[in-house]
């Protein structure tokens, strides 16, 4: 049996604004550190509340080295509440549900957190002003929470780690001054998760930038971190070892909650989290960024030319399945004139393209390892482009309707355009919040 995973306790350094994370794998040592912007408030960083936002912090970047050998057993050196143990369990099961299935690894069920027990009541953090730190990722789904807070009249700030690429073109846009942070891996780890004997894999990023993101709001005075996760991101991929693995779990509904509750917790109930599109499908939300044209092009969901170039190079590779999702939902609700322009081809025109566009609609395969929409969702998209003059002699299109109709039906298809507009009740939005947006979704 390998040697357990050991979590240190993390350290800050307020003068310099930098945060410090050890972690020890057997006889493998590793630093990881977080440098802030100047400018933060010396009575938060000395706070209770940032102390434990601080470990919980620590615990969710510790994933990106347990990966390397996945043992069964993680020491954490400080203590935990019981709903912070249940947090870290989260994380190292469901968060890592992919790295396990992709690996072969039957974890589920097997992970023991071993770390003294917290029983304190959490002292309330420093009061935080009423605004909202916005995490940007680049993509379509933040832009359109940055029109909705516009819209409304509520006050936010761009926020983002390791900002490159499509993230800058966006905030610049924006016109706001953002909060960004550094992120330093051990570079010992980057090395490892390249050679063999070693495991390497997905992590749950949006868990990890999200803690990063709850730490700026306490610096920086911020009441809440508001996320852009929409309500199809809880769709799971596939079963492996008895559960369902979605590739998207840590921007699921599920897990919204569950850090939620730590955060609150954790600050006595100071800092709020929530998702300000939980509420609606990806078909919706690509309705609601067509209604304005300011970012047509900056921004970008290519995971592929982020994972290769860093975002340094084209904005979209035109051949993964961010690409080719991004476009199908976008093109019921854009002129297609403009789609192209951002695009610079039309994806749904190449014959190569078909195999791609049966998987995202349920036709082949399974649900890609990628932040994509719901598979009956794409089915939908395609569907309503083969009613379309435009669209409906494009070849994957054409090659396509036949077969959507006879696996989901015209009725079904139907109905399922219809849904994709409506509201979902299931969400953590704060009603206050739900009310002064709900006009400008319409």
């Amino acid at each position: 049996m390998s040697a357990p995973f050991r979590i240190e306790t993390p350290a800050y350094d307020a003068t310099a604004g930098v945060g410090h994370f050890g972690y020890a794998l057997g006889d493998l040592h590793f630093t990881e550190t977080l440098a802030f912007p100047a400018g933060s408030d010396a009575a938060a960083a000395a706070s209770d509340a940032f102390a434990r936002l601080l470990n919980l912090t620590a615990v969710t970047l510790g994933v990106s080295y347990f990966k390397l050998l996945a043992p069964l057993r993680i020491d954490v050196d400080f203590p935990l509440t019981d709903k912070g143990r249940e947090f870290a369990l989260d994380i190292y099961s469901n968060g890592l549900g992919e790295f396990y299935a992709r690996n072969n690894l039957n974890h589920f069920g097997q992970i023991e957190i071993v770390a003294p027990s917290d029983t304190r009541r959490a002292p309330p953090a420093p009061p935080l002003r009423d605004r909202a730190l916005l995490p940007i990722g680049g993509g379509k789904d933040s832009l359109v929470s940055v029109q909705l807070l516009e819209a409304a009249g509520i006050d936010y700030a761009p926020f983002a780690v390791n900002p490159k690429g499509p993230i800058v073109g966006s905030v610049d846009k924006i016109g706001r001054t953002p909060l960004y942070v550094t992120r330093t891996l051990d570079p010992e780890m980057i090395r490892l998760g390249k050679q063999p004997g070693y495991f390497n894999g997905h992590v749950p990023s949006t868990a990890i930038n999200s803690m990063i993101a709850a730490l700026t709001a306490l610096l920086f005075s911020y009441d809440r971190v508001v996320l852009s996760n929409e309500r199809s991101a809880s769709e799971g991929n596939v079963v492996h070892d008895g559960r369902e693995v979605n590739h998207q779990y840590s921007k699921s509904l599920d897990f919204e909650g569950r850090i939620a509750g730590v955060l609150a917790e954790a600050t006595g109930d100071a800092l709020g989290y929530f998702s300000l599109l939980r509420p609606y499908s990806e078909a919706k939300i690509a309705s609601l960024f067509a209604r304005e044209t300011r970012f047509d092009h900056v921004f970008s969901s290519c995971n592929r030319n982020f994972r290769l170039a860093g975002h340094d190079g084209p904005l979209w590779c035109g051949e993964c399945p961010k690409c080719h999702f991004t476009f199908l939902i976008l093109a019921p609700v854009m002129d297609k004139e403009r789609l192209l322009g951002i695009f610079g081809q039309n994806l749904l025109d190449k014959p190569g393209n078909e195999r791609a566009y049966r998987e995202l609609t349920g036709l082949a395969g399974q649900k890609p390892w990628e932040c994509v929409g719901e598979i009956e969702e794409a089915a939908a998209c395609l569907y309503a482009l083969t009613q379309r003059p435009e669209w409906r002699a494009a070849a994957v299109v054409e090659t396509l309707h036949d077969d959507l109709v006879q696996q989901y039906g015209h009725p079904r298809l139907m109905q399922a355009l219809h849904d994709l507009m409506i509201e979902n009740s299931e969400h953590h939005i704060p009603p206050a919040v739900a009310e002064r947006i709900a006009p400008h979704a319409l």
